[in-house]
């Protein structure tokens, strides 16, 4: 099987900073800036920048066993809160409650490899999304001619595997009434279910899929260059705090064009 590289999957970068937003009504800000203020300004008043992630994510962001954090968001976070005076202050959470715990003002940001949804959007911001990352299966190599699309993958025979509370639950659910699945809690592991035959698919982003085959022999991503579903990748913000969603569309707008953006990517997608 032929695998992508990182260019077809790294495909689009859209660094766009908002000229004029204007608000209507009197929506409030979250209760980590205090009434009125920006993220923009407490997050340099406090030195500190909060950021919640669900470090279960390769390669954007995962924690490891001495509990540090590694990937694509944190390397890019690391850059972020430097060019705000900040150390970066890591909040550990879920999918299912990273929106949850970004809206209630436990950190300042959200990053790990998230998908641009217009659930969430609903009550968040969303950056500039900085990568496109469509939805792929990975499977068994020995499988791979099986799985070609989602009405091969939905088949009564099917075990479907996906974790809780993200878009990829998302989307087995509403792509797969034939097929068996199964809600597997813990991302980490959830790919040697499929190597102990414990399950057959499981449907993430492209990036996630390429970077899993690499670290686990056997399994291969399905055709990662053509993902079954079009997606974008940003980072989430606090809902109505147009300040600092300027701020940080510019700063990768700058990263982007300068040319440190790409480095990161290439650092860890090649």
């Amino acid at each position: 099987m032929r695998h992508a590289s990182s260019s077809t999957v790294v495909t689009s970068f859209v660094a766009a900073v908002a000229a004029a937003v204007v608000l209507s009504g009197c929506a409030s800000a979250p209760p980590a800036a205090g009434a009125g203020a920006s993220h923009l300004d407490t997050v340099q008043k406090a030195a500190v920048l909060r950021i919640c992630t669900p470090g279960d994510y390769r390669p954007f962001s995962f924690q490891k066993a001495d509990a540090s954090f590694e990937g694509i968001d944190v390397d890019l976070m690391t850059g972020f809160s430097a060019s705000l005076g900040a150390k970066p202050e890591w909040v550990k959470t879920t999918w299912a409650n990273l929106l949850p715990d970004l809206a209630a003002g436990k950190c300042d940001i959200a990053v790990g490899g998230v998908s641009v949804t217009t659930d969430r959007q609903k009550r968040a911001f969303f950056s500039a999304p900085y990568m496109v990352n469509g939805k792929t299966p990975i499977a068994r190599c020995a499988d791979v001619a099986k799985y070609q699309s989602v009405a091969a993958i939905d088949q009564p025979s099917t075990r479907v595997i996906f974790n809780p509370g993200g878009s990829n639950e998302r989307f087995a659910r509403t792509n797969f009434k034939q097929a068996r699945l199964t809600l597997h809690g813990e991302n980490v592991t959830i790919f040697d279910e499929i190597l102990a035959n414990r399950a057959d698919v499981f449907v993430t982003e492209s990036a996630e899929a390429i970077t899993q085959q690499k670290l686990k022999p056997g399994l291969c991503a399905v055709n990662p260059d053509k993902p079954l579903q079009y997606g974008e990748m940003a980072w989430m913000l606090p809902r109505d705090d147009v300040a600092f969603k300027s701020y940080v569309d510019q700063w990768l707008h700058l990263q982007q064009a300068g040319g440190d953006f790409q480095r990161v990517m290439d650092r860890w997608l090649k």
